[in-house]
């Protein structure tokens, strides 16, 4: 049976302060009720990776950093390695972002050494894939996430890949208010499915968390988990408000 997962990804928001009240907010909204067929993460700016880990120790959530260096160590200033993510008490990364990919400049190949790192050092990579408004547009949906699942994520072994999580982001739909429906998403996600299973065969893949990632939030997300194949939610702007978030979280 695969896990249900709601992950916020805070993205760069927040203080320290608003950060840590938003971290209690969770955790005590948490404690009123929750279902226990979901697990929660949550995703901070990695500077508040610690305080986040010791509340969500307490109060039984994973927290995850948004990003991590491929190199083990060394001289490279401003990077944070896999290795300083485990030490903090995180248990997940997300891999490959929407953002990371459009504004950094990063590629399938360099997302593949990311998410064998991240494995390494024992984090969960959750790892984004997703097309943009034109390659939808242009019907090239389906290729371009076979693309992007193949060549960053088939060179594990079919061991590893049970430690992945998948991210359908469909970047057309990330922060602009725009949603894939219901059926675009189940659809995506059964193909995604259908590409696992062709690599790792049908029991590993029907056992593969996949999450929608694509402005999510608490009107629509019912809707959109009801569907076979989505396995919960990436949530981005709808995960910086406690009360918003946990009204996803109790859409299972």
């Amino acid at each position: 049976m695969r896990k249900n997962i709601v992950a916020g990804n805070w993205k760069m928001n927040k203080t320290f302060g608003e950060a840590e009240d938003l971290l209690f907010d969770i955790a005590d909204q948490l404690k009123e009720g929750r279902p226990e067929n979901v697990d929660v993460v949550v995703c901070p700016p990695a500077i508040y990776l610690e305080l986040a880990t010791d509340i969500a120790v307490e109060n039984e959530f994973g927290c995850g950093a948004q990003n991590m260096s491929e190199h083990e160590a060394g001289a490279y200033t401003g990077e944070i390695s896999a290795a300083m993510i485990r030490s903090a008490g995180a248990g997940y990364v997300i891999i490959g972002h929407s953002e990371r990919r459009t504004y950094f400049g990063e590629t399938d190949s360099l997302l593949a050494v990311k998410v064998s790192q991240a494995l390494k050092h024992e984090l969960a990579p959750i790892y984004c894939c997703g097309e943009v408004l034109a390659e939808r547009e242009a019907e090239k949906h389906f290729e371009v996430v076979e693309n992007q699942i193949t060549q960053a994520l088939f060179h594990l072994s079919p061991e590893e890949f049970t430690k992945v999580i998948i991210a359908y982001e469909p970047v057309w739909a990330i922060g602009t208010g725009r949603t894939a429906s219901p059926q675009q998403a189940q659809e995506m996600h059964a193909f995604i499915r259908k590409v696992l299973a062709a690599k790792f065969g049908d029991e590993l893949a029907a056992g593969t968390t996949i999450l929608y990632g694509g402005s999510c939030n608490a009107a629509n997300a019912r809707e959109l988990f009801s569907n076979p194949d989505v396995d919960g939610g990436l949530i981005g702007g709808a995960s910086l408000k406690a009360e918003d978030f946990i009204k996803i979280i109790r859409c299972f």
